[in-house]
């Protein structure tokens, strides 16, 4: 596994709605706007499953996951790829109930996705664009 920087920690926590982009196994892609998504370490990342269908089917069908990281109030953007398992009950899983429930009393949190991040991609427009930061 790898593990992002400091500049890109601090660009994840500026980030209030992130871009999460899964695929099926025969490769369709699907990609929606999340609100629930926690850098826990260097290199994991939680993602909450309130209303997921698509994304879902998507990750128990083909366990891998990005994560699109940009706006006005980081410096720059990148892309982060990972593994991801699905956890609906346990200590970690109850732990991401309580916050999403904190912030949204009526959200189902239905599942917790747990990312181990592998890859993070430079996607800034210019002669890097593309390239393989981490």
């Amino acid at each position: 596994m790898v593990a992002l920087t400091e500049e890109m920690k601090a660009a994840f926590q500026a980030m209030k709605i992130f871009p999460v982009a899964t695929a099926s196994k025969d490769g369709w892609p699907n990609v929606v706007p999340i609100g629930f998504v926690e850098l826990v370490d260097d290199e994991t990342i939680w993602i909450a499953d309130n209303f997921m269908k698509k994304t879902l089917a998507n990750v128990q069908e083909n366990p891998k996951i990005s994560i699109y990281v940009w706006g006005a109030e980081t410096k720059g953007c990148f892309q982060v790829k990972g593994d991801v398992v699905v956890k609906t009950g346990g200590p970690e899983f109850e732990k991401m109930e309580f916050t999403v429930r904190s912030k949204m009393s009526k959200a189902p949190a239905k599942s917790l996705l747990i990312m181990k991040i592998r890859e993070v991609y430079e996607c800034a427009p210019g002669p890097k664009a593309g390239e393989k930061i981490i």
